[in-house]
């Protein structure tokens, strides 16, 4: 078990009535329980909580009336993740595979899977298919991106990234899963904490469809997988984005923070990590 408090605070001014729609909350999963969960907003609103599409993402939605507004967020989470050996894990036949898994194989906005399957089957087609694969896919987006902030934008898609060679975590984390689709393996976008990150920030990683069940990745190897707390998942980033809004305002401050409980947390960190 690995126990890691995190939280984050947003500063927003509102220049009109606003309807915002705030991603921020960790998820419940059988493997990610939420304790001492707190949600604030300032000036006081009662936000409305909906659970939306087949895995549950909790979004909050408020109308704010012109002012400064302060959001503020904290929670513990306990992780069981269970750890396979990565050697055993293989990858599930399309014809196969659970219809949850399904939506997961197309292209979407920002992972055009189908403009780069044609390099995904050159470069990773004759590997060794299952979770060695997957990591081969990520650690070839480490090996050949540079970690740049500030490098790309909210317009920037994976094929994009592939030119250019350089990004951020949702980066990293679309071009691995277009890679993925590309070869057949059903792949999603998480956002969520990562414990001890450098720069503090929400976080973009991702999962794969492996033998009967989801297996998490990191492709930047900012942090480590047992650090990692899921709010929300989606085909890519657009989905789980921590805020959008209909109306007018200015994001002014975002901190964002997550450390582990305890010094020590248990697990080979080159064991496969499973989260369903």
């Amino acid at each position: 078990m690995t126990q890691i408090r995190f939280g984050s605070s947003l500063t927003y001014i509102v220049n009109q009535p606003t309807v915002f729609l705030f991603k921020i909350v960790a998820g419940w999963t059988p493997h990610q329980k939420v304790e001492n969960e707190s949600l604030t907003f300032d000036p006081l609103i009662e936000p409305e909580t909906c659970q939306v599409g087949h895995d549950g993402n909790r979004i909050h939605r408020v109308v704010v009336q012109p002012c400064e507004l302060n959001v503020n967020y904290q929670a513990t989470v306990e992780l069981t993740y269970a750890k396979d050996d990565p050697s055993s894990v293989q990858e599930c036949p399309v014809a196969e595979l659970p219809a949850e898994a399904l939506v997961y194989m197309n292209p979407s906005r920002y992972c055009e899977s189908d403009l780069l399957a044609r390099f995904a089957i050159e470069e990773f087609g004759s590997l060794a298919q299952g979770y060695v694969r997957v990591q081969a896919i990520c650690d070839w987006v480490y090996d050949h991106l540079d970690y740049t902030p500030g490098s790309t934008n909210t317009m920037t898609t994976a094929a994009d990234v592939l030119l250019q060679r350089t990004g951020v975590c949702r980066d990293f984390a679309h071009l691995a899963i277009a890679l993925c689709r590309g070869i057949g393996i059903p792949a999603r976008y998480l956002s969520g904490y990562a414990a001890n990150l450098q720069p503090p920030d929400f976080h973009g990683f991702m999962e794969a469809f492996l033998g009967d069940q989801w297996y998490l990745f990191d492709p930047t190897r900012l942090s480590s997988t047992d650090g990692l707390v899921r709010i929300g998942v989606g085909r890519d980033a657009a989905d789980v984005a921590f805020a959008t809004l209909t109306g007018s305002a200015t994001l002014i401050n975002k901190d964002v923070w997550a450390n582990f409980c305890l010094p020590v947390h248990d697990g080979d960190p080159s064991s496969a990590i499973s989260t369903a």
